[in-house]
Parts: structure tokens; C-alpha cells; sequence
């Protein structure tokens, strides 16, 4: 949501937002004028807007139930409503833009912002909403010359059905949001209406040539980035004077200059890694980037704190952490971050899930506490890469644990902050 009215804002559109807790975009959100209210949402902030500014379209995420009072106001105040998709596809329209959507379970944030900095570093005008923070970028941006628009469209809720792409790039699918599709088939059914949809379509292949990014999974969203860029920049005039394998080399070098996004296995102090990984899949690639990293760098091993995401998700897909966390040192397990949860399911313990590994004694039921962190911090004397995965306020925890004692912490902390619901991912 954040990212989109940054969009809107850079597009000449007046904005403005209000939130339970600031977000890992509130800081690129105040830096751009948009007047937000973080705190209590009793429909008060969105009434008096719309009295003293005028409000002609409110916007919701997918996480806020139905009975939310600021959305109950915006009925009262009977403006037009909708979630992101109906007004993102009013700008892609009005814009006159064409879509490159990335969408897939695993590795579309990552793909989304390789494409971006490859078109920032190849001087190409870009549009683009992506759903983390950038070291090098805002996390959403209109440029008024720019002829594309790269989004990372999210599968939960149905929202990417709503797009008919240009261009859709496809990383790895795998069963996820079992809320939302009841069976694997319907999952891999809406992926094949996306693909449908689009007018070209891009999976992966096999890892392009050249590239030295830490981790397998990290190479091949590269590839993808790579692929797309290469059926967009036919158009771009100041590269027409290279060869399709001059072009593909310059790629490659770009790619590998790539400096990482938010919470994807984001370095946030020495030694010190989060990353946004909550799916059996998606953790057993972090584990491998993480390993492949702390070889390069002469580490001893990898540390690793898994804060699981959503318990009917969990429930659903427990059994596949088996071999997930092989080749690292140890493991604590705290508990799972709930949000839009069944209350008819029991609720899983991390000894639930560590009795499923196939490496079971280098588990540890903990929590986020003082002994966790005492026991982080010696594992990282002794030479070890400490890596958190977590899609919940764990990141916010070890943020505040690697910053302590710093005086410029205040600020890294605030726009990490756990947040009461998941933004649909």
C-alpha cells in the first residue's frame, strides 16, 4: 500500500494514509509529503479529510476486515471504494503504461528489484511499486517518460487476476496461501489464468553465464531479470548499438552489482541477516544462500532463527520443512507470527515442527528474549553468520538487537515496527 501511494503521489495525485504502526515505508512516505495518521483507526483521520480536503477514492489492503472502522466511514461518507488492483489498474490505464508483472510463490520481490536497478543503471525512465524498502530507490516511483511499469504482483487474494500484463516474468511457484486457495490445483489454475492473460510470458531457464551472486536462487531471479530486460531494451535507443551479446554481457556485469533489497537476506549488521523467508521452499533457498555466503567470507557456518508466518499455512505445509535447514550449525524455533488465522486449527509449537526435521538435533524451541539474543551474539564471536527468517515482528527484534547502543538506531527500529496485520505478502 505504501509503495502505491508513492506512485500516486509522484504522479500528481494528493494522498494521504493512516496505519496502526509505522512500516517499512514510512519514511519514504513522509519524505514525500503524504500526511499520515499511525495509531488509532476510528474513522476520525479519513472524516476530517474528507471535510477539509476532499477524498475521491479510498483505497484498502486486503488485510482489513470488513468491519474496520475507517472503512465502515468511507461507506458513511459514500465515496468510491476499492482494494490496490481496481486503482492501480486506473493508473496503468490513465498513465498509459505498460505492465511487466513479476508474480510467483518465491523470488517475484527480488526479481521485481533487479529489473528496477537494471533499468536505473542502463539510464531508462521506469515506473514500478514493489513491496519492500531499496537501498537504491523509493519503494514506488512514477516517471512521467517512462513507457513501462514494473510491479510485483501478489497472488494473495486474487490480486494479480486483475492485471493483463505486457509482460508477465514467472519465478518459482509452489502450493502457498492455503486461506485463499483450498488446493494445490486451484493455485496452479490461477497462475495459468495470469499467464493467459499476458501477452509475453518469461520463466526461468537455466542460470545465465557470468553471473557471481551469492546463492542459487539469487542467480536464477538474475537470469529472469536478465530476460526481461532483454526484450525490453530493443526499444531503448541508447543501447541499439550493441550486440545482443554485448547487451546480455552488460546485463550480466549490472546483476552483479545488484545490492539487495529489504528483508531479503538484507545484511543489517555485520554478520547479522534478515530475510523475509516463511515458506519450506523459500527457507531452504535463504539457508543456501546464506551458506553459500558465510564460505565466501570464511565464516565458520550459519546461525540460523526461523519465526514461521501464519499458522494455517503452517499447518498446511509442515511437514515439507524436513530437509530445509540442512548444513547449518543450529537452530532456534520461536514461535509462529498469527495473522488471519482459522480458530477451528490448533495452533503449532516449534517442537511440532522441529520433530518433522530430518536434522532435528541442531533445533531449539526459543523465544525472542534476552537468552536468544545472549546466545546469538556468542555464536557470532565464535565466527558464525547469524540469519533470521521471519515475515513478522521477529525482524524488527533483531533490528533492535544489532542496533542497540547505536545512536542512529531510532529510525531503522521505527520503520521495522511488528505490525497487528499482514499486508497480504
Amino acid at each position: 500500500m505504501g509503495p502505491l501511494a508513492l506512485m500516486a503521489q509522484s504522479a500528481g495525485m494528493t494522498v494521504f494514509g493512516s496505519d496502526l504502526a509505522a512500516g517499512a515505508v514510512t519514511n519514504d512516505l513522509v519524505s514525500q509529503g503524504i500526511q499520515m495518521c499511525l495509531g488509532v483507526q476510528d474513522g476520525e483521520f479519513l472524516k476530517a479529510r474528507a471535510k477539509d480536503e476532499g477524498v475521491d477514492w479510498f483505497v484498502y489492503t486486503s488485510a482489513l476486515p470488513e468491519d474496520h472502522p475507517e472503512l465502515l466511514m468511507a461507506k458513511k461518507l459514500k465515496l468510491k471504494i476499492s482494494k490496490r488492483d481496481e486503482f492501480l489498474n486506473y493508473l496503468i490505464k490513465k498513465l498509459k503504461l505498460k505492465l511487466i508483472a513479476v508474480a510467483g510463490t518465491h523470488g517475484k520481490t527480488t526479481t521485481t528489484a533487479m529489473i528496477v536497478w537494471a533499468a536505473q543503471q542502463l539510464g531508462m525512465p521506469i515506473s514500478y511499486i514493489i513491496g519492500t524498502t531499496l537501498p537504491f530507490a523509493p519503494a514506488g516511483h512514477y516517471d512521467p517518460k517512462s513507457e513501462y511499469f514494473i510491479y510485483e504482483a501478489d497472488e494473495y487474494d486474487r490480486n494479480f487476476l486483475a492485471f493483463h500484463p505486457w509482460l508477465a516474468v514467472i519465478p518459482t511457484i509452489s502450493y502457498d496461501h492455503p486461506d485463499i486457495y483450498p488446493t494445490v490445483e486451484e493455485y496452479q489454475e490461477a497462475f495459468r489464468q495470469f499467464e493467459a492473460q499476458s501477452k509475453h510470458v518469461i520463466h526461468g531457464d537455466e542460470i545465465a553465464v557470468g553471473l557471481t551472486l551469492a546463492g542459487e536462487a539469487r542467480r536464477y531471479d538474475a537470469t529472469l531479470a536478465v530476460d526481461a530486460m532483454e526484450l525490453i531494451l530493443p526499444k531503448l535507443k541508447g543501447l541499439k548499438r550493441l550486440t545482443a551479446k554485448m547487451q546480455h554481457k552488460k546485463l550480466v556485469e549490472i546483476m552483479n552489482q545488484f545490492p539487495g533489497v529489504g528483508r531479503r537476506f538484507e545484511q543489517v549488521s555485520e554478520g547479522y541477516y534478515s530475510d523475509y523467508a516463511h515458506h519450506p521452499e523459500e527457507v531452504g533457498a535463504t539457508v543456501e544462500i546464506a551458506l553459500e555466503e558465510a564460505d565466501r567470507r570464511g565464516l565458520k557456518g550459519v546461525v540460523a532463527v526461523y519465526e514461521p508466518h501464519q499458522n494455517s499455512r503452517q499447518t498446511e505445509l509442515a511437514k515439507e520443512y524436513a530437509g530445509a535447514f540442512q548444513g547449518i550449525e543450529k537452530l532456534y524455533w520461536v514461535p509462529t507470527y498469527l495473522t488471519r488465522e482459522d480458530p477451528k486449527l490448533k495452533v503449532l509449537a516449534p517442537k511440532d515442527f522441529i520433530e518433522n526435521l530430518e536434522n532435528k538435533k541442531i533445533a531449539e524451541a526459543s523465544e525472542l528474549d534476552e537468552e536468544l539474543a545472549d546466545k546469538l551474539k556468542n555464536w557470532r564471536k565464535k565466527g558464525y553468520l547469524i540469519l533470521l527468517m521471519s515475515a513478522g515482528p521477529a525482524d524488527a527484534w533483531i533490528r533492535k538487537l544489532v542496533y542497540a547502543g547505536n545512536q542512529d538506531s531510532a529510525a531503522t527500529q521505527l520503520v521495522h515496527a511488528p505490525r497487528n496485520a499482514s499486508e497480504g505478502e
